[in-house]
């Protein structure tokens, strides 16, 4: 039995690449899409005269299909996210003719963490690659868009506004909280 599995929580290091794969340019769909991106994961310890130190690790990330789609519309340099996938290492000969490998992380799922951007062109809610099997107490609210429905030419009845409910706190039943 054997098992690849990487879990990463890290910042985004730059923009996603996005590329179409099969000669094609992705003007029909027809293309595989794949974004490529760095994430950066960072420990703190303290060394042994008991100064504070960071060290920085940088994976390559490789995401396919669903989740480039997800990294093309939300992703950008800065963005926290948590990425579950399988790590890969590619070899090629560089141009000089010497043998050169890299390690990769193929992205099995991710999810967008942290704050929603404030960049009107990224209104939509964060998606998810895949469906979550996440406690709901973890899963990322929803934003729903509210939908408008088209008023027809001939007035309706309006209901009657409903009258507030003044509580006073004389009023209001006394809490048995014990604190």
């Amino acid at each position: 039995m054997s098992l690849n599995k990487v879990m990463l929580i890290g910042n985004v290091g730059r923009d996603p690449e996005v590329r179409y794969l099969d000669g094609n340019n992705g003007a029909n769909g027809a293309g595989t899409k794949v974004a490529t991106f760095t994430l950066a994961t960072s420990e703190r310890f303290r060394d042994r005269s008991g100064e504070l130190r960071e060290n920085t690790e940088w994976h390559n990330i490789v995401a396919w299909r669903n989740s480039a789609d997800i990294a093309e519309k939300f992703i950008r340099k800065g963005t926290q996210l948590y990425i579950e996938g399988r790590l890969r290492t590619r070899s090629w000969t560089d141009q000089t003719g010497a043998k050169r490998f890299t390690t990769e992380v193929t992205v099995d799922s991710l999810q967008l963490l942290g704050r929603r951007p404030d960049d009107a062109s990224m209104q939509a809610p964060y998606p998810q690659s895949q469906p979550s099997y996440q406690q709901p107490s973890y899963q990322q609210p929803s934003y729903q868009q509210p939908s408008y429905q088209q008023q027809s030419a001939a007035p309706q009845a309006q209901p009657a506004p409903q009258q507030p409910v003044n509580l006073d706190i004389e009023e209001a039943p006394a809490d048995d909280l014990p604190f």
